[in-house]
């Protein structure tokens, strides 16, 4: 199934100083420094950057604990090196080659998008006995995956994002440099597209609502 919203959409404007400060704002989230947090929530992916980063969360001693998320891709295409493993099985094998220990992981291996990440989660943890999480994922995904989290998790948790530049055609698609290429600009225009619509969704907190 086609989604509704391309990854890569026509940029419709040249945009100003202004409205880059904004979509910056929006897509990327606000900048928050890395600090101890209850516990670490893995969005699920293929990029190595989300074991990656959460081996280095541990690693810093900013988690002890640890949820990871992730069944197959919607189209029920596997990465093809992963013989059939769910994102969130191999990204668990990576976690434990690391040294993080098994009973420090939870996980599910049932969802396929961002929403399902979240909601699947709550299944198989009490979000109530926490107060910070921080979680994983592409920096340009870092706005609508955070809003997921704070639509749907208790209102009293604080968030701090723990996130990686995502490279597309070797371009890189970083806070400070999407701007500059036009992949940059399709790639975050296309991350608003999708704030205002899984906003009016109620999949997402809205975007005029501060986090």
């Amino acid at each position: 199934m086609r989604p509704i919203i391309p990854k890569s959409p026509e940029v419709p404007k040249e945009f100003s100083d202004k409205e880059i400060s904004f979509l910056t704002k929006s897509v990327f989230g606000e900048i928050i420094e890395p600090q101890p947090c209850d516990v670490l929530f893995v969005f699920s992916g293929t990029h190595p950057g989300h074991w990656e980063k959460a081996i280095e969360a541990y690693q810093k001693g900013y988690i002890r604990r640890t949820i990871v998320t992730g069944g197959r891709s919607l189209t029920g295409t596997s990465h093809p090196d992963w013989n059939g493993h769910t994102e969130a099985e191999v990204i668990i094998q990576y976690l434990l080659a690391a040294g993080i220990p098994e009973e420090a992981i939870k996980s599910e291996n049932s969802s396929s998008n961002t929403l399902e990440n979240v909601l699947f989660a709550k299944e198989i943890f009490d979000f109530n006995t926490v107060e910070t999480v921080m979680f994983i994922c592409k920096s340009h995904a870092t706005g609508r995956q955070w809003r997921t989290l704070a639509q749907h998790l208790p209102k009293h948790l604080r968030y701090i994002p723990y996130t990686f530049n995502a490279f597309y055609k070797d371009v890189e698609i970083g806070r400070d440099s999407w701007m500059n290429t036009d992949i940059g600009k399709s790639r975050v225009w296309g991350e608003y597209l999708r704030l205002l619509h899984y906003g009016e969704k109620g999949d997402i907190l809205k975007l005029d609502v501060e986090l």
